[in-house]
């Protein structure tokens, strides 16, 4: 058995960034960036009105209420850039470039019109509410670095510099094989010795909340043999391979033997932590890895977003130091933790007036399903015994993606 930080590190050790692709933009949204962007031009690449008003000379409205001839309008995406002269004004739209002559907008809220005049009530400050050439950026400049994750902002940002498509890391392909001889779809008849499956569908569905969508999951007896042929088949099709329950050590865990009979090298067999401690990692010749979860929902869970999850993202391009999502947030009561083991305890994000809290939520086992769907994620509490008072910053793992 190991720790969890020497298991994280042998996951991040053992996967690779996936091979460069280019997509078109609109496909690009939560994929790493494969090398920087630069502005194709200044940006603004003239000077710009930042409010609906009149394009002045500031010199013309030193001296307080003034009357200026209003010469002509300028609105945003049109060419014409009449000449502002002694005396004149144009009537310029948000966006619009600034013609030459004006150095100041004044926002129409200041002003009272006819069709030929404009009065302006006050004197602006020189400047006022233009947008310079290249204010945001210059021509070159980067604006978004190798390893962006793109986010709609940074999809926005690349479309702005002219980019129809983009070079990303690709995105691993995961298969979900869940093991039980006693497990049924959501819709079947159950007697009292079944259970519903709620690993696949729980599983695909992080998956897809990360961004890791079209995962679908099967389900496999409790059969040496089934199990080693799904397994290499997965591994030979699929970059990662999730296998659900029967990676313990009871008569019918038949996944350990199964991964090493399907040409997987086990990198690690447990790691001490609850729940979630009989996961297992593996490793195939042909590249893909292979994450054995506990059965249990809660070690699933607790063990997908432990480890699975760092290890897509870092296969999607992240840099490794970002991998893990964490979040600090101050606890909502006293907690005391007895020791032992690092521990993951179930708990959700409350708010506050002052912002956000940490509140614990009680499970009675790592099977408590239930007290899973009231979380948001999970508390790592060192395995050392301590008592938390309310208000201590705490790690806080989510299970989805946050804010």
């Amino acid at each position: 058995m190991i720790s969890p930080p020497e298991a994280f590190c042998k996951v991040i050790e053992n996967v690779g960034r996936l091979p460069v692709v280019s997509l078109p933009l609109k496909e690009c949204l939560g994929r790493v960036l494969a090398g920087e962007i630069r502005a194709d031009r200044d940006m603004p690449p003239a000077d710009r009105s930042a409010m609906d008003g009149y394009a002045v000379r500031a010199a013309d409205l030193a001296l307080g209420p003034v009357t200026l001839r209003l010469i002509g309008e300028v609105a945003a995406g049109s060419p014409l850039r009449p000449r502002i002269r002694p005396g004149t004004c144009v009537r310029i739209l948000t966006g619009a470039n600034v013609p030459p002559g004006a150095d100041t907008v004044v926002m129409i809220e200041r002003t009272s019109a006819s069709d030929e005049t404009v009065t302006f009530r006050a004197a602006p400050k020189p400047g006022e509410n233009i947008l310079r050439r290249a204010e945001n950026a210059r021509k070159g400049e980067v604006l978004l670095p190798e390893g962006t994750v793109l986010s709609a902002s940074a999809i926005g940002v690349a479309a702005s510099s002219g980019h129809a498509r983009l070079k990303v890391h690709g995105m691993p392909r995961v298969a979900v094989l869940c093991t039980g001889a006693e497990l049924r779809d959501a819709g079947d008849r159950v007697g009292a010795h079944q259970e519903r499956n709620s690993n696949g569908p729980a599983l695909c569905a992080a998956l897809a909340s990360w961004g890791y969508r079209g995962c679908r999951y099967a389900t496999l007896a409790d059969n040496l043999a089934v199990q080693t042929r799904r397994i290499k088949m997965a591994a030979a099709r699929h970059d990662v391979v999730l296998v659900v329950g029967g990676v313990s050590v009871g008569r019918y865990d038949f996944v350990p033997q199964a991964v090493e009979a399907a040409g997987g090298k086990t990198l690690f067999h447990g790691v001490a932590m609850k729940p979630g401690k009989p996961i297992l990692m593996a490793r195939f010749a042909g590249g893909a890895v292979l994450f054995g979860l506990p059965g249990n929902p809660l070690s699933a869970m607790v063990g997908f977003h432990e480890f699975v999850l760092p290890a897509l993202s870092r296969m999607s391009g992240v840099a490794a130091e970002a991998c893990r999502a964490a979040i600090y947030a101050p606890l909502s009561v006293d907690l005391t933790h007895k020791g032992g083991t690092l521990r993951h305890m179930l708990a959700r994000i409350r708010w506050r007036q002052s912002g956000a809290v940490v509140e614990p939520v009680k499970s009675r086992s790592s099977a408590d399903l239930v007290a899973g769907g009231k979380a948001d994620g999970t508390i790592v509490i060192p395995p050392q015994p301590t008592t938390l008072p309310a208000g201590t910053l705490v790690e806080f793992r989510p299970w989805k993606p946050w804010p």
